[in-house]
């Protein structure tokens, strides 16, 4: 039996989200038998690029009025500079963020994504990593902020970049596979 058969996975993501942190976790979790949904702001599609080039566009399964944290066992926030710049300002994507700290779930965030991290408030106290140009954001949020090509730290899977996948995929389904985690509430 796959890894993840049963396992229902969101990917939060807008247009500006750097698409290979999304379609390589995606694969990798589907690869191991989970149901994914592309959760966003709005129906339709959202724009992936290759760093500052435009890239594919991706069916939104989801949009986050719709869903609810309770519905899925594990979240990928994958980076890009204007993906999580524009989810940190909706109140209820940062709320369905929350939700799964809140909820002791699984969490992965790549490269810019831990920025929406930083405005749900759950950074503090925890060890993680990101792309180095927001770690002092990570730290002004009370972050432990380390360069390293993956960090666990009680369910929340963070990665600095592309380079970076390869650990964090294999890190994702873990964490995803072994479930709810202990870890402070929200």
């Amino acid at each position: 039996m796959a890894k993840l058969e049963g396992k229902r996975v969101a990917i939060l993501a807008t247009d500006g989200f750097e698409q290979v942190e999304l379609t390589q976790p995606m694969k990798a979790v589907k690869d191991e038998g989970a149901q994914v949904h592309i959760v966003s702001l709005e129906d339709g599609q959202i724009q992936g690029f290759n760093h500052a080039d435009k890239a594919d566009t991706f069916s939104v399964d989801k949009t986050v009025d719709s869903v609810s944290a309770s519905d899925y066992d594990g979240l990928i926030l994958p980076g890009g500079v204007h993906n999580p710049d524009s989810l940190r300002t909706n109140d209820k994507a940062v709320q369905f963020v929350r939700d799964f700290f809140a909820q002791h779930k699984p969490v992965a965030a790549i490269c810019h994504g831990p920025w929406v991290l930083v405005e749900a408030d759950v950074v503090r106290d925890r060890k993680l990593t990101s792309f180095p140009s927001i770690k002092t954001d990570i730290k002004n949020a009370g972050g432990n902020w380390v360069d390293e090509e993956v960090v666990v730290d009680q369910g929340l899977v963070t990665s600095r970049d592309p380079d970076d996948l390869d650990a964090f995929c294999k890190k994702v389904v873990e964490e995803i596979r072994e479930g709810k985690h202990d870890r402070q509430t929200v």
